[in-house]
């Protein structure tokens, strides 16, 4: 096992790929450095393997199948994530790994948006988008993590081989933040200055396509963790709509002694009873969430038994 696990998803990084390697073996001499290919067309590999990291490959594309790949492939007590696109300086790479292995943190997370990224990065939709994760994960989960979205991030041993990835793409990042905020791990918030992409590197998150997908997921999440909450909008959002039908007929009910549209009747009971099956539907699922999160933490006592006798009994 690894004491220090340096994890660079790569997909044509041939710009930047080999500085980010450098940076990270002088940031953290006795760490591991591993590059994960991802299909790259470039000189990624070779230069890679030249800069003198481990270098596999996953043959799936999309970022969540290459962080699903590293994670089941890799044991290390700290495993410290970032891009291969040298947006990230590694000046903070020891903070951040000693916030893992001497303060019980399960997941830091490097905190872009409370430095630079709003003035380096130039493109306005990137920060739109990065504000309303932030906020939206927030509000629904009740937490204050202050960058969602990061690809800078350390991890401890129990999290990754407890965090179940599926997504494929760069949702993945959202992904592993609703899941810690979920099952109530320590998180941990570094303030890491960002910088743009060199002249040269291209961005690979397409922001309409990738962007509506973490907020698919961010709504697929919100269910499956808080299916209550979830429910319980839908069954307002139901009984609202059926009440508006049916006041008008219930009006003209008193003022006529008559039901002069019964197809509004039929539907807006209809919808309430849709509105009631939402509600005893988040009712039984959050019963089921809550028997789910007694056997997460059966697990993570499994899983630290596991990290001891590996490591010789020595955090």
């Amino acid at each position: 096992m690894d004491k220090i696990a340096v994890l660079i998803p790569c997909y044509n990084e041939e710009k930047t790929i080999a500085k980010v390697v450098k940076d990270a073996r002088e940031a953290l001499p006795e760490a591991t450095i591993y590059v994960y290919d991802n299909n790259s067309t470039d000189k990624t590999v070779e230069l890679a393997l030249e800069a003198g990291a481990v270098v596999r490959h996953e043959y799936k594309q999309g970022k969540g199948n290459v962080i699903r790949r590293m994670f089941r492939e890799i044991d290390a007590q700290c495993y410290l994530m970032i891009d291969g696109d040298d947006t990230y300086p590694l000046d903070c790479a020891r903070e951040i790994c000693d916030l893992v292995l001497n303060h019980q943190a399960d997941m830091v997370v490097g905190d872009r948006l409370s430095s630079t990224y709003f003035t380096e990065n130039k493109r306005p939709f990137h920060n739109f988008g990065n504000s309303l994760v932030r906020w939206s994960i927030n509000k629904l989960f009740h937490s204050n993590i202050k960058d969602i979205m990061t690809g800078y991030r350390a991890f401890n041993y129990k999290f990754v081989k407890t965090f179940p990835v599926l997504s494929s793409g760069f949702e993945i990042e959202t992904e592993m933040t609703i899941h810690a905020v979920n099952f109530k791990m320590q998180v941990e918030n570094v303030v890491v200055d960002y910088r743009d992409r060199p002249e040269g590197s291209v961005s690979k998150l397409n922001t309409f396509q990738d962007g509506f997908k973490v907020l698919k997921t961010i709504a697929k999440l919100f269910k499956n963790y808080k299916p209550f909450g979830f429910f319980g909008l839908v069954c307002l959002a139901l009984m609202l709509v059926a009440a508006g039908m049916f006041i008008p007929v219930l009006i003209e009910y008193f003022q006529t002694g008559l039901v002069l549209r019964f197809p509004t009747l039929i539907v807006s009971g209809f919808l309430a009873l849709a509105a009631i099956q939402s509600f005893f539907a988040g009712m039984i699922l959050s019963a089921i969430t809550s028997k789910e999160k007694r056997e997460f933490e059966y697990r993570l006592i499994r899983i630290e038994q596991e990290e001891k006798r590996t490591c010789g009994g020595e955090k």
